[in-house]
């Protein structure tokens, strides 16, 4: 995914970003999602140690990359809200926690062991997605690819505050009250990161200790990898060997 992923994104002379209208993304718009190999240029790629678990490795390298770029665009605000507690919810769990950030968790309704999970990583608060948290959010983020969350959302974060929806889909977007977006809160997507945003990331990462949790799955279960995840009967990330 790497090469393609990271080169749909221009760079403007005065320092801003803005998406290129054509990117192409390995198991998503080209084969070679499932890839054990892949060519890329140099310039768009990381080096990683010699002695890298791959398996524990995986994660870091879509899931951390836009989580890290979500948390960039949700800004430097203290409290922050996460829906959607799977790979990407995770690593960045751990990566506010080191930042000094306070994370709410928002899980699905009823996941007992879901809140139990976020809580144990670093949370400070975890309830079900609808809840709200006992204090206004500077920002939250969404990683589930559900549309009914973002007014959810807009509804606990304070007035200037940020919603970043970091999911490639997502359902619909209910219609909604306009008081919810109104007081300068905002609404953003994630589409793309430079290598420079990834490099900060693996600094990071690194300093806080970021440890992976993954459920190992071999490519022939593939689809019964997916079906867990939407079911969500994985805490973490799920991984595909060859």
């Amino acid at each position: 995914m790497a090469g393609p992923y990271l080169r749909a994104l221009r760079i403007l002379p005065r320092g801003s970003r803005e998406p290129v209208q054509r990117s192409w993304l390995h198991g998503y718009t080209i084969d070679g999602g499932f890839a054990a190999h892949a060519a890329a240029e140099a310039g768009y790629a990381f080096e990683l140690p010699e002695d890298a678990d791959p398996v524990a490795t995986a994660p870091l390298l879509c899931a951390g990359l836009i989580g890290w770029q979500s948390l960039k665009m949700a800004g430097e605000g203290r409290t922050i809200g996460i829906y959607g507690f799977g790979a990407a919810a995770h690593i960045l769990v751990q990566v506010c926690k080191h930042r000094g950030q306070s994370v709410y968790a928002f899980v699905l309704p009823g996941d007992e062991a879901g809140r139990k999970f976020t809580l144990d990583l670093g949370a400070v608060w975890a309830g079900f997605s609808g809840e709200k948290p006992p204090v206004p959010l500077d920002a939250a983020i969404i990683f589930a690819p559900a549309g009914e969350l973002v007014p959810m959302a807009l509804d606990v974060v304070r007035k200037g505050g940020t919603v970043v929806c970091g999911g490639i889909d997502m359902s619909d977007i209910p219609s909604m009250p306009y008081r919810l977006l109104w007081g300068e809160r905002r609404v953003v997507s994630v589409a793309n990161l430079t290598r420079s945003d990834g490099a900060e990331f693996f600094s990071i990462g690194k300093a806080a200790g970021v440890r992976c949790f993954t459920s190992v799955y071999p490519l022939e279960h593939a689809n019964e990898a997916l079906d867990d995840l939407r079911a969500g009967r994985v805490s973490g990330a799920a991984v595909i060997v060859p």
